[in-house]
């Protein structure tokens, strides 16, 4: 990825990856990386916007562990106010969904766990465009900070030379079992080695939801898990109630005896 993406306030984009490459039991795909969000405060102390991205996460699916730190090191000109820790629940979410709704259910750490995105850093949404396109842009065009270049959440999540990156990934990884979360790692990856497209099409019944189901890899036969979204698994925002539900049934009923370990 090149090097000329930034955040708000300065902090480069950085492509986040799994740091531990020696062999796991499973393969962990998801679709972007997250960040690490602020609040940025005026210099009276009013919030201008809530969780503002301003960094991207110290690793792969992070848990929102030294939020404060990171925050602090970013440099603000005093006449545009200030960053402040954005609420706890705002910073790694996600990694800490993967723990508590996914890996441990199944019996697994992350010691046991490659993981993986589509995307391998921090997508802008419409949300954060909106916000910084009205309150942070003009002071941009005032010279008072710099210009933001966080690149939009790309319409094609993994091209061909992507797949050919994760493939490589999981072959590295030594995984017998690659978990995918939600619909998007299926139609952009899994769905090229024999999964099907959809997590809905595998069904949402005790006897469907969260099996294993049989690809190939370059040869190599392996097991696809197709599970939800990390938002539905936990409920956080935008989450669906009724794969939520469905989750935490498997969560209890199938997740402690499905990898057979």
């Amino acid at each position: 990825m090149s090097n000329q993406y930034v955040f708000p306030f300065g902090q480069p984009v950085l492509p986040i990856s799994q740091s531990d490459r020696s062999r796991k039991r499973v393969f962990v795909l998801g679709v972007y990386a997250s960040a690490v969000h602020a609040r940025w405060v005026d210099p009276n102390g009013r919030t201008i916007i809530t969780a503002l991205a301003v960094a991207s996460e110290p690793s792969i699916f992070w848990r929102g562990e030294g939020a404060n730190a990171l925050i602090a090191e970013i440099v603000v000109p005093n006449e545009v106010g200030n960053l402040e820790p954005a609420s706890a629940t705002l910073n790694g979410p996600s990694g800490r969904a993967l723990d508590e709704c996914f890996l441990h259910p199944l019996g697994l750490s992350r010691n046991q766990t490659w993981l993986c995105d589509l995307v391998p850093h921090s997508c802008m949404n419409d949300r954060q465009a909106t916000a910084i396109e009205n309150k942070y842009m003009p002071l941009v065009e005032r010279g008072l900070v710099p210009k933001p270049h966080w690149p939009r959440v790309p319409n094609q999540l993994a091209n061909p030379s992507r797949v050919l990156e994760i493939e490589r990934e999981l072959l590295d990884s030594g995984a017998e079992v690659i978990i995918t979360l939600g619909d998007q790692p299926l139609r952009w990856f899994t769905q090229r080695y024999g999964s099907r497209v959809r997590l809905a099409t595998y069904g949402k019944g005790e006897q469907e939801y969260g099996q294993l189901h049989p690809i190939e890899v370059q040869g190599k036969q392996l097991k696809v898990l197709p599970l939800v979204h990390p938002r539905h698994a936990a409920g956080l925002g935008g989450h669906s109630p009724v794969w939520r539900k469905i989750h935490q049934s498997w969560v209890k009923k199938v997740a402690p005896e499905i990898l057979g370990w």
